[in-house]
């Protein structure tokens, strides 16, 4: 099991603040630093900043680091065109030499559409255009000529296909969600990765298996994830003071998320390699504690 550090910058973080929790996840042995892709706070409370743009973000970090992984969970499809996606990727990826991971989804938030003018469909509509999407830019990293794609949403016309990534033959791509149907299908056929987001371990298994037997019918297979909000603490209190932190209930944490001292947590942990998760992502809210990471560091990391 590899453990991968998860922030949601959108909640108030400047380039700063996710800098130190980066250098920070490097220089503590994880696996790599994921940040979310949205445009604005999710629920109540103070806009602080204002959230920053995740490829920037990992442009940046592509060149303050040195050995994590980088990514996103996840980039809306409606945020960006293919093609220009494509181009910011492979050029993060050449940047960080090779170290890129696109996380990769349909777009969920209506109000952060809204805010910036960024055109919010029908959900039947953002899963065509993002599996029309999802074919453009595998196309595109992939290509050893030009590539010309013609589908309902996107029409590319004899692109150069440039700049490539650094990896060959292409970064690898995360999909993740819950649904039934549609998301085991298109992890089966275009993802390298599937990921269940903050989710009990008996509904993350159930998800498992329907990728599982999607992949059956695609010939291909599947890396398998989870990501979980996370407070550790070394006893009672400090799990409870992590949590009043970050405005969650301690106890109710500890039934919905990835909440306890060490051993609490190594168990849960075990559970969820037991149903085939091979990362897991910890959903770190409070990125001004760098202890807490290093806790996780010194009392969990090295026992998964």
């Amino acid at each position: 099991m590899k453990l991968r550090i998860f922030t949601e910058p959108q909640q108030g973080a400047t380039y700063d603040d996710l800098l130190a929790v980066a250098q920070a996840t490097e220089r503590l042995g994880f696996d790599a630093f994921f940040r979310s892709d949205h445009y604005r706070r999710i629920g109540p409370g103070d806009q602080g900043p204002g959230s920053t743009d995740a490829w920037i973000t990992l442009a940046g970090l592509a060149r303050e680091t040195s050995r994590i992984r980088l990514g996103t969970l996840v980039s809306p499809a409606t945020f960006r065109l293919p093609g220009p996606l494509a181009i910011s990727v492979a050029q993060v990826d050449q940047m960080s030499g090779g170290r890129v991971e696109l996380g990769f989804g349909t777009g969920w938030f209506d109000a952060e559409h809204s805010a910036y003018g960024i055109p919010f469909p029908p959900v039947n509509e953002r899963f065509g255009r993002f599996e029309e999407q999802l074919e453009i830019l595998t196309g595109l990293w992939t290509a050893k000529d030009t590539y010309s794609f013609e589908g309902s949403y996107y029409r590319l016309a004899d692109s150069p296909a440039l700049p490539k990534p650094a990896q060959q033959p292409r970064p690898p791509v995360i999909i993740g969600g819950v649904g039934a149907k549609r998301t085991p299908r298109l992890a089966a056929t275009y993802a390298d990765e599937y990921n269940v987001p903050f989710h009990q371990p008996a509904d993350t298994g159930a998800a498992f298996d329907r990728v599982r037997a999607a992949c059956e019918a695609t010939g291909r297979t599947v890396r398998l994830s989870a990501a979980q909000t996370t407070v550790v603490g070394k006893d009672r209190a400090e799990v409870e003071r992590r949590a009043t932190a970050i405005g969650e209930d301690p106890d109710r944490l500890r039934e919905t998320g990835l909440a306890g001292t060490p051993a609490e947590v190594l168990e849960k942990i075990g559970t969820f390699a037991e149903l085939g998760a091979e990362r897991l992502y910890l959903q770190i809210l409070d990125l001004g504690d760098l202890e807490h990471l290093e806790l996780i560091a010194a009392e969990v990391l090295p026992h998964v």
